[in-house]
Parts: C-alpha cells; structure tokens; sequence
C-alpha cells in the first residue's frame, strides 16, 4: 500500500450532528465518498484475492438452501493476511464508527467478506445480533461495497428505526426470518429504504436492525467487505441460543461471561 493510501486509511472523517442523529434515530446511515477510487481499487484487489484463497464452498449454488445462494461468506481474513489487516485496522473507518454510537472507542468484533455470486439469491430478513453473545446494542456494522451496486446487484436494504422492534429477534436468517419479519415490519408500517451504492459510498448499521438484500441478477459478483464493531468497553453475555455459543468460541475465545471482551481477536481498532 502506497503511502498516500494508508494515509487516507487512517485520517479521520468528519460527521456532522445531522448524521449522527439519523444514525440513531434510523439504525442505519449511508456515507458517500468515504473511500477514494484509489482506496477503494486496491482494497478490492486485496480482498478479492484473499475471499479466492480462503472460500471453501464448492457446492454448486443451485444446490444449496436458501443461507448457501444468499452469498459466499470468508471471516476474519485479517488474521490471515497482513494486507487485509491493514485495511481492516483503519482508524478512519472505526473512528466513524464510535462517533456513530457515541462511545469513546470500539473493538473487533470480527470482520467478513460477503460476496454474493452472479444468480445468487436474497438474503432473507434479520437482525445481526441475534448470532452476538454481547451485553449491550453498543454495536455497528460497516458495508464496503468494493464497486458500485445498482438494485439489480442486491444492495441492503434497511427498515428504518426497526432496531427498537424486539419482535423477530430470535430467529437467524432463513427462508422464515424473510416471512416472519416482514410480515412484523409492515404490519408497524417500518419504512423500507433499499437504495443504489455510488462508488465509495458505504454504510453503518445497528446490531439490532433488520436487513435484508435482494438477488444478485447480474452476471457480475457483488463483492463486499464488512468489518463489525462493537464498544470497546463490551462485555460477554451468557449465550441465550447455540449461534451465540458457536460465536463466543469462534469471535472472542477465552473471553468470560460479564467481563470485558479483551482477547486477541478483539483489538482496540480506535
């Protein structure tokens, strides 16, 4: 990575007062123009090459359920490479980050490539934190589209303010979780906003709001790169489902129940 690059990694980016109250009002923001073209090139080829390495689904789309076609899933690639680390390590993106949920620093939670292949189906309705063993809603979500997704691509789609909505917060993502929640959400008249992404453009999301995706019916692959974050100050909860037990041993391992997550795999990131 060029000098110039890791520069603009790191460099904070400035929100205004407006974007932190839609952030908190909706559960969700999008921000335009957070990553240079040249950023966001080299950040593509980066992770492109890593998800071409480490992807271990073989099984032809049309055979898989309903979770299998919704995308190919790679996580925490930066303990595996150096390159991707220093990506995911940005203080730029973390920074926007806290100020969001308005706490004074944020940890790894784990990071996570999304790429969901040309044909690939929707991805159904839910709320992240269901799979999270974490004490607090002190957690947000970045979505780096690696090039622009227009709505054929299968951009997300949020349902505004749906983060104080405890309905449907037990079920993962299924063919289910698409019914159940959208019947809650419509029945509460929750705005729906499902929007292009420009090049650049990336957005933040509450643990607790639900998300959805449609099918990718292009026959480009939607590539995408997340990184989850969540208060630096978080502490374990007791599992409430065998997800958040698969993810406190996975995500956070050798972390204890009511203390601090302060293990190897959840750095400081600002």
């Amino acid at each position: 990575m060029t000098p110039e690059l890791l520069q603009e990694l790191h460099e904070p980016f400035s929100l205004t007062q407006g974007q932190v109250a839609f952030f908190q009002l909706n559960g969700f923001i999008k921000l335009k123009q957070v990553l240079s073209p040249a950023l966001l090139q080299y950040i593509n080829e980066v992770i492109t090459s890593e998800v071409a390495r480490q992807h271990t689904e073989h099984i032809a789309l049309e055979a898989r359920d309903t979770y299998g076609k919704a995308f190919l899933q790679v996580m925490n690639l930066w303990t595996k490479s150096a390159a991707v680390k220093e990506i995911v390590f940005s203080k730029r993106l973390a920074k926007i980050a806290a100020d969001l949920m308005q706490v004074s620093g944020v940890r790894m939670y784990h990071d996570q490539a999304l790429f969901k292949e040309p044909g690939g189906g929707f991805t159904p309705w839910h709320a992240d934190q269901y799979y999270w063993p974490l004490n607090t809603d002190k957690t947000v979500t970045v979505w780096i589209p690696l090039q622009k997704i227009g709505l054929d691509m299968g951009p997300l789609e949020f349902s505004a303010k749906s983060q104080c909505l405890e309905e449907g917060r037990t079920l993962k993502i299924s063919d289910d979780s698409e019914v159940v929640i959208q019947q809650k959400l419509t029945l509460k008249d929750f705005e729906k906003i499902v929007e292009p992404f420009d090049l650049g453009e990336i957005s933040y999301h509450m643990g607790w709001v639900f998300h959805r995706a449609g099918p990718n019916t292009t026959d480009q692959m939607r590539k995408v790169m997340t990184i989850i974050y969540m208060d630096k100050e978080m502490t374990l909860m007791e599992p409430q489902n065998d997800n958040q037990v698969a993810d406190w041993e996975a995500w956070c391992p050798g972390a204890e129940i009511g203390k601090v997550i302060n293990t190897p795999l959840n750095p400081v990131l600002y």
